[in-house]
């Protein structure tokens, strides 16, 4: 069978093609031997008829769930058409997204005969078998730009290094995602927590309470991340921190939004306006971390006792003191 297909047109099926045997509890009587073996033909024809319907329909390709018998696979030769079988189910409900067409159960129509319709078939401009990494891949490649999802295919050295890779795919496309979704953003890089922090300091001083203390120190707790992104990438974190409250300060004094936007720039170790260069985070993460990290917090505060266990002392060194009594 053919390894490239172009404009290929792909059914998905999810029963096999291969000789069609009668259920256990159906007997058939038979007396004369010729009749018998017309119903064994009859089995073989089956699947024939189904390959041959689905190819006058210009399918190319098929893919099932089941399996494809090797007296079939002739057909798929003589057609220059690719089957492949024992395919997942759930790659085949993936696959309907990317290239159209229905995943088919059966197919029998109402009036009990079997038929197909051009509406359940797949496009797609090219599809070749690669060996990637020892193995086997059938890859799928359309121009279309209203498909509903696409594949990554992740290499790398060791089974460690591609678990780290598809860690941080995962998370940039959930950010993507989440960003789409709220459709706002704030300047990444630390900007947001201090202009919180300078914020709440100013705010701390005007309670005449004991809430003060508690707003003080949620302002430099708020400092955290910017320390620890300049930590991170071996930064001088002290004097980035320091630099990034005064431009904080500064913006809201003299009402400046530009300073507002201001972040790190961990790669040149100074300071980056955020949005100009394109470091932004969506606004609804950065809501709930604020959230969570603060309810966190309330919840280890309303523990008000503690139950200290004492390690158990060794056993020979009391039979020890035993007998040296």
């Amino acid at each position: 069978m053919p390894k490239f297909i172009k404009k290929a047109k792909i059914a998905l099926l999810d029963f096999s093609l291969k000789k069609q045997k009668m259920g256990l509890s159906v007997h058939v009587q038979v007396e004369d031997p010729d009749e018998l073996e017309q119903i064994r033909r009859r089995e073989m024809d089956i699947p024939k008829e189904r390959i041959e319907m689905l190819f006058k329909a210009g399918v190319n390709i098929i893919l099932t769930t089941g399996s494809i018998s090797n007296d079939c696979l002739k057909y798929f030769e003589r057609a220059g058409a690719m089957g492949v079988r024992h395919c997942n189910r759930s790659d085949l409900v993936q696959l309907s997204k990317s290239v159209g067409g229905k995943v088919l159960l059966s197919l029998v129509d109402l009036n009990g005969n079997e038929s197909f319709e051009s509406s359940w078939i797949g496009y797609s401009d090219e599809v070749k078998q690669e060996s990637v990494c020892n193995s086997e891949l059938l890859i799928f490649k359309s121009r279309k730009k209203n498909i509903q999802n696409r594949s990554i295919i992740l290499r790398g050295p060791n089974r460690f290094m591609l678990d780290e890779v598809h860690r941080s795919v995962n998370d940039a496309i959930s950010i993507v995602s989440k960003t789409l979704e709220s459709s706002k953003v704030v300047p990444g890089g630390g900007a947001i927590e201090a202009g919180l922090s300078i914020y709440l300091e100013k705010f701390s001083r005007t309670v005449g309470s004991i809430e003060q203390v508690a707003i003080s120190q949620f302002a430099k707790s708020l400092l955290v991340i910017p320390k620890t992104l300049a930590v991170n990438s071996a930064c001088d974190s002290i004097e980035l921190v320091s630099k990034l409250r005064a431009c904080h300060n500064t913006g809201q004094v003299k009402k400046k939004p530009k300073l507002l936007q201001i972040g790190l720039d961990l790669e040149n170790n100074k300071l980056l306006n955020s949005i100009k260069n394109g470091i932004v985070e969506p606004l609804v993460l950065k809501i709930k971390m604020l959230k969570f990290a603060t309810e966190a917090a309330i919840t280890v505060l309303r523990i008000d006792e503690f139950i200290e266990l004492y390690p158990e002392e060794n056993k020979g060194n009391e039979k020890n003191d035993e007998e040296n009594n």
